[in-house]
């Protein structure tokens, strides 16, 4: 259970994030659920800008699951190269999309139980979908969510799905989705890594780290 003052320096955070990041949204490209799923699959370890360059071509020779499902496995490799670890992609997302046909009547699930049952699905792909295809609110826990979460001592977790329900208990679940992209843009913008640019940080007196770097 998140203690009043947690939950006060998160609404802090929100509020502030809201403010610097009002338009802060899906980076990745998509017309629907399935390009969306598909180019979640592809951005695992791999950057949005990336996959967007990949899925202009990729979305125009591919219409449908039935499209990904009876793809030849090293053509789609071929298609889906440059995104990385593209064996393993390929073959999720036939698989994903062979069982969206036989289990869900060709239809992208809209439920977190179902998504999460789909060949190569884990929670973080599950809530991008749900959240940004079906306004079904999630905590997506990127590389940028874990890492800030932790630096703003919001979790002490490293485990993304403990982090995730850290993080749903401390933010109104309407808005999870939004937290969820305006920290992966002060992520990008600011608190990168290597060099996370403290000075310029608006979050700087509610985080950890921060003033531990400045004593």
């Amino acid at each position: 259970m998140a203690s009043a003052d947690l939950k006060k320096k998160a609404k802090q955070i929100f509020d502030l994030l809201s403010k610097e990041y009002p338009d802060a949204g899906c980076s990745l490209r998509h017309a629907d659920p399935l390009e969306l799923l598909i180019a979640t699959i592809l951005s695992a370890q791999c950057t949005d800008e990336r996959v967007n360059i990949v899925t202009k071509d990729l979305f125009k020779k591919y219409r449908s699951v039935k499209d990904y499902a009876n793809a030849e496995l090293p053509e789609l490799e071929n298609d889906i190269h440059s995104t990385g670890f593209y064996k393993n992609k390929a073959k999720n997302i036939k698989n994903c999309c062979s069982e969206i046909i036989e289990k869900h009547g060709g239809k992208v699930p809209k439920t977190m139980e179902e998504l999460v049952k789909l060949p190569g699905i884990g929670r973080k792909t599950a809530n991008v979908v749900l959240g940004n295809a079906f306004g079904v609110p999630g905590i997506v826990v990127d590389t940028h969510v874990l890492r800030l979460s932790q630096r703003l001592g919001l979790t002490r977790n490293e485990d993304p799905v403990k982090i995730e329900f850290d993080l749903m208990e401390l933010f109104p679940k309407d808005g999870w989705t939004q937290i969820s992209h305006q920290i992966v843009y002060h992520g990008r913008a600011v608190c990168n890594a290597r060099k996370p640019l403290c000075d310029a940080c608006k979050l700087l007196k509610h985080c950890d780290f921060g003033q531990a770097a400045l004593k």
